[in-house]
């Protein structure tokens, strides 16, 4: 009458009110193990994704997702370089740039790397334009000697905006005096703040023609590349290098930062390892609550081999049962992970003012808010992952049950 006659079976056990009640605990505890399981598992890896999002962001915001060199010290035919780099479907903006290193003095010294831009072509591979603090880029004018400073550079060098600093370039010049280190003094006219040390610490942006003058360039040293995708950037990288031929040379952002972004890929597989291991746990609870069933089944598995049914059919009523009780803990988990992740930074926000603490302090870290990325693949793989373990707690209880005897259990009823 009741097909399948193993999920009806096992249906009924689950919404039966079952007389040893520390049965019916160990189940709930079972269930509100995997959810916080799956809970914390689908939390941590979107804060994880959001981290990673974060930093790509800051770091390609300033980094062009390929670049193109020439052999030579400076790229004379650059206009042709550009066209032909732009007439790639999967590039949306090229723009030239001069970039060397430099000693800054201010009131103090300090290393950076001088890059020099055209502030009309700039905002098309980087986002310096919306990492300004104070002034703008558009103040790069030809001739001007403005110069642009990160954050850390400008306190390290102690100067602000309206300021002097004095670039000195690693080549010489010889005079009548002697050999002479080059210099040049630029006025600060603007600051920006990426949140990378890499880049406020240690990045100055002047005039592309001024750093051409500075450096006696005939031209851009390279020319920046930002793609529609920049996981493309090896791929366009390779055919642009065979459009160009031999006297450019080619490379992407991952040849300077794919050791960062892997060891970041690294952390977060192993992260999924570890926590699934508390899933794991929590499935594995299913264990001992099955077989508790079992013993407190006896009978009625006896009477069921008695009318007919087979083994296989009873491990699969017990199978049955775990999975619904593990399903369930799973559906709660996913249901409060995707809330929780969904709405992390608001509840992060309510805690710091409710209780007046600080977790990510802006002077200590440069990401001062908990960032999440809830990514739907993840939350799928979260899923599969717990219903598995679920799947192989269920097997040997089930199979426990599958080879009562059905005489044996009746005589001591």
């Amino acid at each position: 009458m009741f097909r399948p006659l193993e999920f009806f079976i096992g249906l009924r056990y689950t919404r039966a009110k079952r007389r040893n009640h520390f049965i019916s605990f160990i189940s709930l505890v079972s269930i509100l193990g995997i959810a916080v399981g799956v809970t914390a598992l689908i939390t941590v890896i979107s804060v994880m994704n959001g981290f990673d999002k974060e930093l790509k962001d800051r770091i390609l915001g300033m980094v062009a997702h390929a670049t193109v060199e020439g052999v030579d010290e400076s790229v004379r035919e650059w206009p042709e370089a550009l066209r032909r780099a732009e007439a790639n479907p999967h590039v949306l903006g090229a723009a030239p740039y001069v970039e060397r290193e430099a000693m800054l003095q201010g009131e103090r010294v300090s290393g950076a790397i001088v890059r020099g831009v055209l502030p009309d072509y700039e905002p098309k591979v980087s986002e310096i334009d919306r990492k300004m603090v104070e002034g703008s880029v558009d103040d790069l004018k030809p001739g001007s000697f403005h110069i642009i400073l990160g954050r850390e550079l400008a306190m390290k060098l102690g100067v602000g905006v309206g300021d002097f600093t004095t670039v000195i370039t690693p080549e010489v010049s010889t005079s009548p005096v002697g050999v002479q280190p080059r210099f040049k003094r630029f006025k600060v006219s603007g600051i920006f703040e990426v949140g990378m040390q890499e880049y406020d610490g240690a990045l100055a942006v002047v005039a592309m023609q001024d750093a051409e003058t500075l450096y006696h360039l005939d031209g851009p040293t390279g020319i920046r590349l930002r793609l529609d995708d920049m996981f493309r950037a090896y791929s366009v990288a390779r055919d642009l290098s065979g459009q160009l031929g031999q006297a450019y040379r080619v490379s992407d952002w991952m040849q300077g930062h794919s050791n960062f972004f892997k060891a970041i890929a690294m952390e977060k597989k192993v992260m999924f390892l570890i926590l699934s291991l508390i899933v794991a746990v929590a499935a594995f609870n299913l264990v001992s609550t099955l077989v508790m069933l079992v013993t407190d089944k006896q009978a009625d598995i006896a009477i069921l081999r008695t009318l007919g049914q087979t083994p296989r059919s009873i491990m699969g009523v017990f199978m049955v049962q775990g999975v619904l009780v593990g399903t369930l803990g799973i559906v709660l988990g996913v249901g409060f992970g995707v809330l929780l992740s969904l709405n992390l930074s608001a509840l992060v926000h309510w805690i710091e003012r409710t209780f007046h603490v600080t977790f990510l302090s802006a002077d200590v870290y440069y990401i001062s808010e908990l960032p999440s990325d809830l990514q739907w693949s993840d939350v799928g793989w979260i899923t599969l992952t717990a219903f598995l373990f679920c799947i192989f707690a269920t097997l040997y209880p089930a199979w426990r049950a599958a080879r009562i005897q059905p005489a044996a259990a009746l005589r001591h009823e």
